[in-house]
């Protein structure tokens, strides 16, 4: 039987005997986002999903559900507003609203959403929460450890390391090489890279980072993540023998 890790589907005995053992909570932060048109719209609530579920299988902990709702870059034009890569896919031109995105919310809005959420996770009985994924969400959370760690005792970690140019990092690009590659590990089924152009110098839209035509495969993602798994496995497992 496929040990159970996801907060949804523990029953409360389930839920107290995983608490118990190790108190993480895992937050899967996720949008409804242009992720090219290989890529499937929720791909950052996936792939973060999918990377916590290994993780919890080998530190434990309980994954909860992930969040569809994010902040992002904003531009208000004509009384349109854009968002995210809307902007980012135009520079040069007017924004262009990308198909299937629905998922911004203001950066205050999303630091008070998070903040309510870790209230909740410390009441339940949590000492310990890993929230990564759509990168400006990741960003909020990261920015707002100190002050949560001060005010609710929570240790709060994002996956990130200082410096992410080697792409063997989780999430360091925009539906590219390596959150591609990731897609092809955990949800191979949901990645059609063959609705891709076939010209190499045609640069696919919505992308920011390298091609994943040339260098994203499921090879690359199964060692990113193994790499980052035992990376944040360390870390994990030396918080909790400090708390413990």
């Amino acid at each position: 039987m496929s040990e159970k890790v996801l907060y949804i589907e523990l029953t409360p005995d389930e839920f107290k005997e995983r608490l118990s053992k190790v108190p993480i909570a895992y937050l899967p932060l996720g949008t409804l986002e242009w992720h090219g048109r290989h890529m499937p719209l929720g791909a950052d609530g996936l792939i973060s999903s999918g990377f916590f579920m290994e993780l919890a299988k080998k530190v434990g902990g309980i994954v909860l559900p992930m969040l569809f709702i994010g902040p992002d870059k904003s531009r208000d034009v004509d009384g349109k507003e854009y968002y995210g890569m809307d902007i980012h896919s135009y520079p040069e031109h007017h924004p262009q609203k990308l198909l299937g995105s629905a998922y911004w919310v203001n950066k205050r809005l999303f630091r008070d959403i998070l903040e309510e959420i870790l209230k909740q996770l410390k009441r339940a009985g949590f000492k310990i929460v890993v929230a990564h994924g759509h990168g400006p969400s990741t960003m909020a959370f990261y920015s707002g450890i100190k002050k949560w760690k001060d005010e609710l005792g929570l240790d709060l970690f994002t996956c990130w390391r200082d410096k992410e140019s080697d792409g063997l990092g989780i999430q360091t690009d925009h539906a590219a090489a390596n959150e591609t590659s990731l897609m092809m590990a955990l949800r191979p089924d949901l990645v059609k890279i063959e609705n891709l152009p076939k010209d190499k110098d045609v640069k696919p839209l919505g992308l920011m980072g390298k091609d994943p035509r040339e260098f994203a495969s499921s090879e690359e993602g199964k060692r990113i993540i193994s790499l980052q798994i035992d990376r944040m496995a360390e870390i994990l497992k030396e918080t909790l023998n400090k708390i413990n």
